[in-house]
Order: structure tokens, then C-alpha cells, then sequence
């Protein structure tokens, strides 16, 4: 793999686009998967992205959605049967995380 940052946003659309439906990775995993320790580079790939992969399956290492989009990750967790904990009241902010022992994917 080169060290061109355009080869690794390259390889962190891949590797998040093959995350099963239902099923999530944190930033910090995606980049291991990479070889990397730049969960916060992948997090500014993903943010910066135009939006057609699925951004919603990387998470914070404490099972948050991606900052600014709970409600729209919500749609797509409920959806694909992500399994996640409530921890406060349906449609209130920050009321929910993704169960990441539970839902957590490795390739290895």
C-alpha cells in the first residue's frame, strides 16, 4: 500500500464499504485494519466524503453514531437491525448508542 493520503481514503471506502449491513466498526478499527492510528483521519475521509457509502456503520469506540447524524444513522440502523442499547428517551438527542459488543465486525 503507498503512503499517498489519497490512497488510503481509497482504502478506507473499501474497507467501509465492506462492512456487512447490520454491522459496525469504529473508527479506530477501521484504520487498524489499515495499519494504521489514524482513526481521526478516518473519520475526516468519512466526513468529507460525498456520502454514498455506508458512513453510518463507523462509530465512536463508545458506540455514538457519527456526530450530527444520529437521526439519520438511526434510519439506517433500525433498518438493517443494528443492535443498539437506549439509553435515554426515543427522539431526544444523544438517546441512543449502537451496541458495539454486539454489533462490532472484524474481517480477521
Amino acid at each position: 500500500m503507498s503512503d499517498s493520503p489519497l490512497d488510503f481514503a481509497a482504502f478506507v471506502h473499501v474497507v467501509v464499504g465492506d462492512i456487512p449491513a447490520g454491522r459496525v466498526m469504529t473508527y479506530g478499527d477501521v484504520a487498524a485494519e489499515l495499519g494504521s492510528l489514524g482513526a481521526r483521519a478516518v473519520g475526516r475521509i468519512l466526513a468529507t466524503s460525498d456520502g454514498s457509502g455506508p458512513w453510518w456503520r463507523v462509530i465512536g469506540a463508545d458506540g455514538r453514531p457519527p456526530a450530527g447524524h444520529a437521526d439519520a444513522a438511526l434510519e439506517h440502523y433500525e433498518s438493517e437491525g443494528t443492535p443498539l442499547r437506549w439509553i435515554g428517551r426515543r427522539g431526544e438527542p444523544d438517546s441512543y448508542r449502537v451496541d458495539l459488543a454486539a454489533a462490532r465486525h472484524r474481517f480477521s
